[in-house]
């Protein structure tokens, strides 16, 4: 039996069917822009590993801190100890992101930050007396993660947890934000989210969304200016705000975190994906002092939370290396030049029947189709051109390694036109 037909029988893969399932394709190796498929192809990888690995693979300054740290130890419990690369980090991070930002809370997957950052949140406000503020707000079209805090906040309707309303506790949904992001502002934009905080302000812990853009519910690209009036409501009605940057920290947008791109400090952050390059998997909840305190107020005086791999220094390690190459590097003007090359190359296509629309911004390229599309069987049109791409529904988007070249940039328009022409 071959690797692909004992996976194909026994392994169940994310978002595919065990009776059937999508196909799927061998990696032997990668390096660069390239994964090297069993099958002899080298294709450019489009996704960044599901937008984690901004630096390519193989990198050989996050190879080189990987073999350091594991020769020393690659992991220890971080229940009463520390150690130096989890200590490097927290200091880089609380450097490097929105100013305010004082404590770091390590966990081990974004969906995991994302429960972290909900239960600081209620645990905060009943540590104030205040209980009955345990509701979240967010905007319909996030998405958040797949473990049940995090459903809980997805998009209720159009989201991918619909199967799991009943037994989600019940939040609340204000209407997407709609204005794109380089289109004009205009405040009726924010009127739908200020009528619900007025309405529901004495029981809403938190509002929770993803700063500029929405990504796995919908990849929607929205104005900055709705982040800022979202922080000022929070400071008016006395709510927390968590901004989930998962998907969009470290560079995506433009801007080292979408926040930027609005200047505001949320309460209560969240980061995880690109935090490795897309070498471990690792993730930071991090929060201001007032959070911090609060939550460590009365009972039970502590937070409860306590992943098993919680600070893993194999993985603070290679996030620390990660965050040196970043900064150490040019990263914007290759961001912007990989934006000016994914306009040139995936605007024309709005022209196409089959297209509804196509959008991009920072290292992030959408084209957003009429209708779903089959994605076995447009996949593999996409590796015959030489290029890794993963849609989902109607989107076929690519958010390639800060590293591609324009040859990699262009091998990846190519091959979604070629796919859209031929497989909608």
């Amino acid at each position: 039996m071959t690797n692909i037909e004992f996976d194909r029988k026994h392994i169940w893969h994310p978002y595919t069917s065990a009776i059937s399932p999508l196909p799927c394709y061998e990696v032997i190796g990668a390096s660069g822009t390239q994964l090297h498929l069993a099958s002899g192809e080298k294709i450019v990888d489009g996704m960044s590993s599901w937008w984690a690995a901004i630096h390519g693979y193989n990198h050989p300054q996050l190879n080189e801190a990987a073999h350091l740290q594991i020769d020393r130890f690659s992991h220890v419990m971080f229940g009463g100890l520390t150690h130096q690369p989890a200590v490097s980090l927290s200091k880089r991070l609380l450097e490097i992101c929105p100013e305010g930002l004082n404590r770091v809370f390590l966990a081990d997957s974004g969906s995991v930050s994302i429960e972290v950052g909900i239960k600081m949140a209620i645990q905060y406000w009943a540590c104030q007396g205040r209980s009955e503020k345990s509701k979240l707000i967010t905007p319909r079209g996030g998405y958040h993660g797949d473990t049940f805090a995090a459903m809980s906040v997805c998009d209720p309707v159009n989201g991918m947890h619909g199967l799991f309303r009943k037994s989600l506790i019940e939040h609340l949904f204000a209407p997407a934000p709609q204005i794109g992001f380089d289109k004009a502002w205009h405040p009726d934009e924010i009127a739908p989210m200020r009528e619900m905080f007025e309405t529901h302000h004495q029981h809403i812990a938190a509002l929770i969304l993803e700063p500029i853009v929405q990504g796995a519910g919908g990849m929607r690209l929205y104005h900055p200016e709705y982040v800022k009036q979202c922080r000022a409501l929070c400071d008016e009605f006395d709510v927390l705000m968590i901004c989930d940057e998962i998907a969009t920290g470290f560079g995506r947008t433009g801007e080292l975190f979408a926040c930027d791109h609005a200047k505001i400090t949320p309460d209560i952050l969240c980061l995880g994906k690109a935090l490795t390059g897309g070498y471990m998997t690792l993730a930071a909840a991090l929060c201001t002092e007032q959070v911090a305190v609060g939550v460590c107020e009365g009972e039970p005086g502590v937070f409860m939370h306590g992943p098993t791999f919680m600070g893993n220094p194999l993985a603070c390690a290679v996030a620390n290396a990660s965050i040196e190459v970043l900064l150490n590097q040019d990263w914007q003007t290759a961001v912007k030049a990989i934006e000016t090359q994914l306009k040139q190359g995936l605007m024309p296509l709005e022209d196409l029947a089959q297209v509804e629309n196509v959008r991009c911004l920072g290292a992030i390229g959408v084209v957003e189709m009429k209708r779903s599309v089959d994605v076995a069987i447009i996949q593999k049109a996409f590796i015959e051109k030489g290029a890794w791409i993963r849609p989902f529904g109607k989107l076929i988007y690519v958010m390639p390694p800060f590293i591609s070249s324009g040859g990699d940039i262009s091998t990846l328009c190519n091959a979604i036109k070629y796919g859209i022409e031929r497989c909608t």
